[in-house]
């Protein structure tokens, strides 16, 4: 079996997927048409255009403009139903979804909107498609701690469908240690934690993440390659990497993908992942990351079918719904 073929048909987990990020240039326009809101674009072309990035904070500007359009629980429902027809389509039978609570209750859109508009869409691709759905809520580390720790609380009428809190947004300047407090009461309270860390910022910022934070799991974190006693550490504890190579690409963490280390971390014993972060800004969903692993790198089937053995491994599915999607990925 050629291998594009087998990344079609592998069953996938994806861990590190934001769901503004999946907001797609057309949605964007039309969302904006529907509430009369000028973009500083003429088309949908231009849209596109527009989607190229110098570093981590180009990105973000654009991504919250882009998030702006998004005002009913309509809108997070299309947003929401758009990705899990798209994780139909990549045969990825389990996602572990992120959202940014503040980047919209900042613009006076409460939760009681946009969770409504997820839950409706989830229950759908649920009952229709039996794909699996955690949702993760992060923070914005560019905000106070204290805003964050009022997002926790504000949450709490939704805690019965949140599995973990994450930390995203702009990582220089704004290290785990901000946020201390926030993610000791989180884990209080039963959630997972997760937190970027080792994208732009440095090997000491997962350091952070790991022994200030506790975190469950390191999203990017491929910076830990410049530290050998932190790669040590977390090949040791088996702290899941959930890597988005198109993602390091097109934000400059890399300058080419030929360069990129997540192969060279899973030969190392790394228990490392593969996602697509904020697919529709930075040129493709799970199997494209996948695809180019293959182009640029050289993966082999043994690597491929490691990686996606390892998003369930790393996922916070229980033990027994992880043995048997692994099972089903040997038997093809």
């Amino acid at each position: 079996m050629a291998l594009t073929t087998l990344i079609k048909a592998l069953p996938k987990a994806e861990l590190h997927l934001h769901i503004e990020g999946t907001l797609s240039p057309a949605l964007m326009w039309e969302l904006a048409q529907k509430h009369g809101i000028k973009l500083p674009f003429s088309s949908v072309c231009e849209i596109e255009t527009a989607y190229q990035f110098s570093d981590l904070q180009s990105f973000l500007d654009l991504y919250y403009a882009g998030a702006d359009v998004l005002r009913s629980e309509e809108d997070f429902y299309q947003l929401m139903q758009a990705y899990l027809q798209r994780c139909k389509e990549h045969n990825i039978v389990h996602t572990e979804i992120m959202f940014d609570p503040q980047t919209h209750t900042h613009r006076g859109v409460p939760f009681d909107v946009f969770m409504t508009g997820f839950v409706r869409a989830i229950d759908e691709a649920q009952e229709e498609w039996g794909v699996s759905v955690r949702l993760i809520m992060s923070f914005l580390r560019h905000l106070s701690e204290a805003d964050a720790i009022t997002t926790l609380q504000d949450a709490e009428p939704w805690y019965d469908i949140i599995d973990a809190v994450g930390l995203d947004s702009s990582e220089l300047g704004n290290p785990p240690e901000k946020f201390e407090r926030v993610f000791n009461q989180a884990r209080t309270l039963g959630f997972k934690v997760v937190a970027h860390a080792g994208e732009e910022g440095p090997p000491d910022y997962i350091w952070q993440a790991i022994n200030l934070l506790n975190i469950d799991r390191i999203d990017h974190g491929v910076r830990c390659a410049e530290d050998k006693e932190l790669m040590a550490l977390i090949k040791h504890r088996q702290i899941p990497l959930t890597v988005c190579p198109l993602s390091n690409l097109k934000l400059k963490v890399i300058e080419d993908m030929a360069t990129h280390n997540i192969l060279e971390l899973l030969e190392d014993g790394l228990l490392v992942t593969v996602n697509s972060d904020d697919p529709t800004y930075f040129g493709g969903f799970l199997n494209d990351n996948f695809a180019v692993l293959e182009s640029a790198l050289g993966m082999n089937e043994q690597q491929c079918r490691q990686l996606v053995k390892n998003s369930f491994m790393a996922s916070f599915l229980d033990d027994t719904e992880k043995q048997a999607w692994i099972q089903k990925v040997d038997a093809i």
